[in-house]
């Protein structure tokens, strides 16, 4: 771009005095040095002190870079990053890559200082002829500098001054120029050419050394070869045009440049460059793209869980722009309680039984959790994660929605686990029996409001169906529980108290998906009529596994940034029903467990109690089961169409009647079981 007439005098005017005092420095000192820059003061005996008037402190900051979810094994679960960057020290950076980037960009570098004499008067003599600074001739140190002013003003959002940075133009330039100077007085050559290559931009979304290794690699820095070194250090000066993923040809073209460069140098044997130059640098390329997003993650469902987790602690910032980029520009290293073996596992079985695009048009989901500790082992859906596809969506059905998930399903008759804690603390006991009405599939019985007083009553009649029939009369609760009969449990509320289950229900963190609390209407109460998460039902089970204990979800150990800790999170837990009330009510599971709905469904060697759960219509599906260890909650069910009626299906080689928890579900939940479990000993139930 040409200078305006008006400044192009005086811009002449401070260029021949820096070249007069450059070449003062340069007669002295062979260029300014770091030894030799306490004497820059003598620029202006050499000629206008105009130039010494510029800024000459350039404040570089500190360079951001993405964080590192990683499982509880160390593997990377995503790097949430703005940027893909991953800073390095110099010492970890091949000695080759620091030669072919200095070899290409400023082989003097070394030797001079901010200002490269021989440059700079080649370039002087021509922008003065064309009254423009399109000419080179910039030290590294001067790259550095117009990358920083460019880094820095569009990291503040400041789109006019990061292109001002780099504009073409003669004021820039000896901006940049008096910068250079003033950086090398407190700034070692070796921490300039660090800080370069951290920040230099190689093309393809890779920024800094590091990132561009593994990159176009799969290496890391310290581990490039020649050909590769010199494929980087070429992308410097044109990425948009020379990146080896886009531009092949272009890119092995600049390799070679470098190549012949370092030859001429003497950086670089003849053999050496030979072979160098006749390797294809596809026989180099290996492309991969860090997992940045929980697309590109191998467990997206859970990377996207828990970043929403993490935007919502207080630790990280006071708002939630300010979670998200801390997390996303903090380098912060997040240790999480996913274990890769039990997700693998559990989504192996979702998708065994329930196929993505499934004739059926249902979906699948589960979520794994530790009793007495809340930490989350894996949770897994059988949908393509993404926006794009028949199945694919990005709503996670095992969550909440506070955490990127759904509006929940309705939970049917696992919810008559709570009606079990409910009546074992009031002394009914594990041989208790109940009236309960007949009633079957098409004959229902009929209960009245004054059998459920406010304020957790019913306002109208309520008719209630039974899947089994039953003829009606006392019957055993363990009866009851194997068939799960609504009637016996409807009758069972009445004798208890609904507003007594619905207190169980919320001590043990029953809430709508929603966050708001279970509503106290007895259909709700009783048989589930409201939607919920797999995340809020598994810890709840799970407070069940621990003896009546409930603990918080838990899928974070640790944020650290650097040596300083963030957030340790401990177990959060508190006892919320007497463990004897518990312990006889996961008697109750462990019936259903081996002569009920679970009876198929069994774990190999070891006892466990669980509960099946179906919504109005079969649209869906439950299985929730747990051991001391491990509590599983497991989805089927239509998310679209959640009143589709679901009766003779078939999926994956298996026909049912209608779509039931026994079915599909408490499959799904016994593979997953079985495979978690299979290295730990058996433990007593509680």
């Amino acid at each position: 771009m040409r200078v305006h007439r008006q400044d192009l005098h005086t811009t002449a005017r401070l260029l021949v005095a820096f070249v007069a005092a450059a070449f003062t420095l340069g007669v002295l000192a062979a260029g300014i040095s770091a030894p030799a820059v306490a004497a820059i003061g003598q620029l202006t005996t050499a000629g206008d002190s105009t130039f010494m008037s510029l800024p000459s402190s350039i404040t570089v900051a500190q360079l951001t870079q993405g964080s590192r979810i990683l499982a509880a094994d160390g593997s990377v679960i995503a790097t949430p990053e703005d940027t893909d960057r991953r800073l390095v020290t110099l010492s970890q950076v091949a000695p080759v890559m620091r030669q072919a980037q200095v070899a290409i960009e400023d082989s003097r570098f070394y030797s001079h200082g901010a200002i490269d004499p021989q440059g700079v008067t080649r370039a002087v003599i021509e922008d003065l002829r064309t009254g423009t600074a399109s000419e080179g001739a910039s030290t590294l140190t001067q790259q550095f500098v117009k990358m920083t002013l460019q880094a820095q003003a569009l990291s503040a959002g400041k789109d006019a001054a990061a292109q001002a940075a780099v504009a073409k133009t003669l004021p820039r330039k000896l901006t940049e120029l008096r910068y250079a100077v003033g950086l090398e007085r407190t700034w070692s050559k070796d921490r300039i050419l660090e800080g370069y290559l951290n920040l230099a931009y190689y093309g393809d979304g890779a920024y800094g050394v590091e990132a561009a290794a593994r990159h176009y690699f799969g290496v890391h820095a310290s581990a490039l070869t020649l050909p590769e070194a010199a494929t980087l250090a070429g992308l410097v000066q044109s990425p948009s045009t020379t990146d080896p993923v886009n531009h092949l040809k272009q890119a092995q073209a600049r390799r070679d440049v470098v190549l012949g460069r370092m030859h001429d140098l003497g950086l670089v044997t003849t053999a050496q460059w030979q072979a160098a130059l006749h390797r294809p640098l596809t026989k180099d390329l290996h492309v991969t793209y860090p997992p940045a997003t929980c697309a590109a993650s191998p467990y997206p469902y859970f990377c996207s869980f828990v970043i929403s987790w993490l935007e919502q602690q207080p630790a990280l910032g006071s708002t939630a722009q300010a979670r998200h980029d801390r997390l996303f520009s903090g380098d912060l290293t997040v240790h999480t309680t996913l274990d890769p073996s039990v997700e693998r596992q559990a989504n192996a079985a979702l998708r065994a039984v329930a196929p993505t695009n499934n004739s059926l048009g249902v979906a699948a989901a589960a979520y794994v959790t530790q009793p007495g500790t809340g930490n989350v082992l894996a949770l897994g859906q059988d949908t393509a994660y993404g926006s794009k596809g028949a199945s694919a969506t990005e709503l996670n059905y095992s969550v909440d929605t506070k955490y990127g998930g759904s509006r929940g399903f309705q939970f049917g008759s696992t919810a008559k686990a709570f009606a079990l804690v409910t009546a074992m603390a009031q002394g009914l006991g594990t041989s208790a029996t109940v009236e309960a009405p007949a009633a079957d599939n098409n004959n229902p019985a009929t209960f009245h409001p004054s059998q459920f007083p406010q304020p957790c009553g019913l306002s109208s009649d309520w008719k209630v169906y039974n899947d089994e029939a039953w003829g009606g009369g006392s019957m055993p609760l363990m009866t009851a529980t194997a068939q799960s009969t609504n009637t016996a449990f409807v009758q069972l509320a009445s004798q208890i108290g609904v507003c007594a289950i619905h207190q169980t229900m919320s001590a043990f963190g029953m809430h709508d998906a929603n966050g708001s609390p279970i509503g106290t209407y007895p259909p709700q109460v009783i048989l589930g009529a409201q939607q919920v998460s797999p995340q809020t039902l598994a810890n709840a089970y799970a407070a069940m596994a621990a003896g009546g204990v409930l603990c918080q979800t838990r899928p974070v150990t640790s944020i650290t940034q650097g040596t300083t800790v963030l957030l340790a999170p401990k177990p959060s837990c508190m006892r919320v029903a007497d463990a004897s009330a518990v312990s006889q009510a996961t008697q109750y599971l462990e019936h259903n467990m081996t002569n009920g709905s679970g009876i198929l469904n069994q774990l190999a060697g070891r006892p466990s109690a669980g509960k099946t759960g179906t919504a109005d219509g079969n649209s869906q599906s439950w299985f929730v089961g747990y051991t001391p260890q491990l509590t599983t909650a497991v989805w089927v069910g239509n998310p679209v169409n959640q009143n589709r009626k679901m009766f003779n299906v078939s999926m994956a080689g298996k026909s049912c009647a209608s779509m039931t928890g026994a079915c599909y579900a408490a499959p799904i939940w016994r593979r997953i079981m079985d495979a978690a479990l299979a290295d730990q000993p058996v433990a007593p139930m509680p």
